[in-house]
């Protein structure tokens, strides 16, 4: 049995939907009743409502599981205080493999959440438990956020200057990756870093777009104080916003840069290309069209 916390959100949703794929058993913990739905369409059988900042649900999320994929909460203030939980209750149920979802670069104190990720990493590594890192770069679906503006408008909007360079990595592929760790043998008491391409900046990333969608994009800056008000009014909190406003700050001074040989090594396969996975949101999207006009 396999647990993967933090399992409705996107990339819980898809490491479940890749466990299925090869035949695990998992059970999904969630944070609220109205989650289930979600879960259950991709085809789990346990799940478990619980907060993952509480020890007694943790040790029964933990009860009878052989592995743990553990994704704490995004921009979360008390991911350390969570990883902590987490690891001690694995610790107590015996678990036999802990994979934690980390972040890349996450040595950088700059960007408070990758720093708090690093403490995670030296809990687990310190813990005695078996255990392996994955450290995923940006994703490439955090593009379509902007999806209608770019289909709409020719408009990508980012929250630093275009040539900043980012690299960036598919979900899909993260997932397949973590599926690999938690279900083959030979993956233990390592790190590895999840990055599909070397880095590309803005400017780049317009011009696969206006590739893909025959028609022209162009990347344009939105002023950090936009950003924060617009962050705002979506209903971020004040720690997300200014955690989020110090890693944008970050990039527009030192990039996101990752190397994808690893992820390669990992998948058998070369990474998804930001061109193959606007071409798959394309047909994604249309074929989303064709049947809500049936």
């Amino acid at each position: 049995m396999i647990l993967v916390t933090g399992a409705a959100g996107k990339t819980g949703r898809s490491v479940l939907q890749a466990l299925i794929e090869k035949g695990a058993q998992v059970r999904a913990l969630l944070h609220r009743p109205e989650q289930k739905q979600v879960v259950e369409a991709i085809g789990v059988q346990e799940l478990l409502v619980g907060d993952m900042n509480s020890l007694s649900t943790m040790g029964r999320a933990l009860q009878g599981v052989g592995a743990v994929y553990h994704i704490c909460p995004n921009v979360s203030p008390d991911e350390v205080a969570i990883g902590q939980i987490v690891i001690a209750a694995a610790q107590s149920a015996g678990v036999e493999h802990f994979v934690f979802h980390s972040v890349l670069n996450p040595q950088t104190e700059a960007m408070p959440h990758h720093w708090k990720k690093l403490r995670v990493e030296e809990l687990l590594v310190e813990s005695g438990l078996p255990y392996t890192i994955l450290q995923p770069a940006a994703y490439m679906q955090n593009i379509i956020a902007h999806w209608e503006r770019i289909q709409s408008e020719g408009i990508y909007p980012v929250p630093y200057p275009a040539d900043t360079r980012l690299s960036l990595v598919d979900l899909m592929d993260v997932a397949q990756a973590a599926a690999i760790v938690l279900t083959e043998p030979g993956y233990q008491y390592a790190t590895y870093e999840l990055v599909s391409n070397k880095g590309l900046s803005q400017t780049e990333v317009a011009v696969i777009l206006s590739q893909e969608l025959g028609r022209p994009v162009q990347a344009t800056t939105v002023p950090l104080e936009t950003w924060r008000s617009q962050a705002k009014e979506a209903g971020l909190g004040d720690y997300q916003i200014e955690t989020l406003t110090s890693m944008f700050t970050y990039y527009q001074r030192l990039d996101f840069l990752g190397n994808p040989h690893v992820l390669s090594w990992l998948l058998g396969r070369p990474p998804t290309t930001l061109n193959e996975f606007v071409r798959r949101i394309t047909e994604e999207k249309n074929m989303t069209s064709k049947t809500s006009l049936l």
